[in-house]
């Protein structure tokens, strides 16, 4: 099952790994401001922001999503 909770600490702590701002992130993302903090688990985060998300932070959505505890993207 997927957590809001899971979803937004692996963002943040993926960000914080490679030195970036959430808030540069989603300003550049053209994402609103308030994207990680708005996550809840009936709504969750669409697939296009989430997938832009995981590019920017270099890693993989399926590990953003707590399918994986490897954040490395299949290359």
């Amino acid at each position: 099952m997927y957590t809001a909770q899971l979803l937004s600490e692996r963002i943040k702590r993926q960000a914080k790994l490679k030195d970036i701002k959430l808030k540069d992130m989603l300003i550049e993302l053209d994402l609103n401001i308030n994207t990680i903090s708005q996550i809840t688990d009936k709504k969750g985060l669409a697939c296009f922001p989430l997938a832009r998300i995981a590019d920017y932070l270099d890693c993989s959505v399926d590990y953003l999503l707590g399918r994986t505890d490897n954040p490395e993207v299949n290359k």
